[in-house]
C-alpha cells in the first residue's frame, strides 16, 4: 500500500462474504466490509483532497502520522488496518505456521502455544476498541502489542512501533453479532481462519524491508 493517497484503490475482499463461516458470520463481514471498511477509505479520501497530503505515499503519512489531523490518523489508520485484516484469513486457515515465521515465533516466544496466548491476550485486554498485532520490529525481531482505535504500529504514535504481519479487530463491530459481548470467544475462533502462507509472506517481506 505504498501507492500515494489519492491512487489508492478500494480493494476487493479475497473471498464470499460467508467464506468464514462458522467463526466469523457472513452478515457480519459484509457490514464490517461494506459500510466500515469502505467509509473508513472514503473518508480518507475526503479528508486529504486538495491538500498536499493526497500526494504522500501512504505509509509515509502514517510513519509521521502525528504531524497530521485526527480525521487522517483515524481513517488512514482504519483502511490500512482492514486491508491488511481481509488477506491474513481465508476458509482454509488454522493449523500452525511453518518455515522461517515459525523459527521467528518459537524464538521469540518459545512456542507456538505461547506466541498464541500472547496474541490473545493483548486482543482481550484491549480496553474498548481497537487492535492486537503480531510486529516485525527494527531489529528483525518480533513483537505483540496492541493499539487503540484504528491506530497501528506503523504509526510513530504508537508504544510498539514495526512493521505489521498480523492484525486482529477487536471493535465490537467485528463479532458483536455472532459472539455479542464474548470477545474471547471470538478470538479463539480467529485461530481457526489465519492464513499462515499470507502471514508467513508478509514476514519474510518485513525482513527483507529493514
Amino acid at each position: 500500500m505504498n501507492n500515494t493517497i489519492k491512487d489508492l484503490i478500494f480493494p476487493s475482499l479475497p473471498y464470499a462474504f460467508d467464506a468464514l463461516e462458522p467463526y466469523i458470520d457472513a452478515m457480519t463481514m459484509e457490514i464490517h466490509y461494506t459500510k466500515h471498511h469502505k467509509a473508513y477509505f472514503d473518508n480518507l479520501q475526503n479528508a486529504v483532497k486538495g491538500t498536499e497530503m493526497a500526494d504522500l505515499h501512504f505509509n509515509e503519512l502514517l510513519r509521521n502520522i502525528s504531524r497530521y489531523p485526527t480525521s487522517v490518523r483515524n481513517n488512514g489508520g482504519g483502511h490500512y488496518n482492514h486491508s491488511l485484516f481481509w488477506t491474513i484469513m481465508n476458509g482454509k486457515g488454522g493449523g500452525e505456521p511453518t518455515g522461517e515465521l515459525l523459527d521467528a515465533i518459537v524464538r521469540k516466544f518459545n512456542s507456538f502455544d505461547e506466541f498464541k496466548k500472547a496474541f490473545a491476550d493483548a486482543a482481550k485486554t484491549r480496553f474498548g476498541s481497537g487492535w492486537a498485532w503480531l510486529v516485525v520490529k527494527k531489529d528483525g525481531s518480533l513483537a505483540v502489542s496492541s493499539t487503540p482505535n484504528q491506530d497501528n504500529p506503523l504509526m510513530d504514535v504508537a508504544e510498539c512501533k514495526g512493521i505489521p504481519v498480523m492484525g486482529l479487530d477487536v471493535w465490537e463491530h467485528a463479532y458483536y453479532l455472532k459472539y455479542q459481548n464474548r470477545r474471547p470467544d471470538y478470538i479463539e475462533g480467529f485461530w481457526n481462519v489465519v492464513s499462515w502462507e499470507q502471514v508467513s509472506k508478509y514476514y519474510s517481506d518485513a525482513i527483507k524491508s529493514l
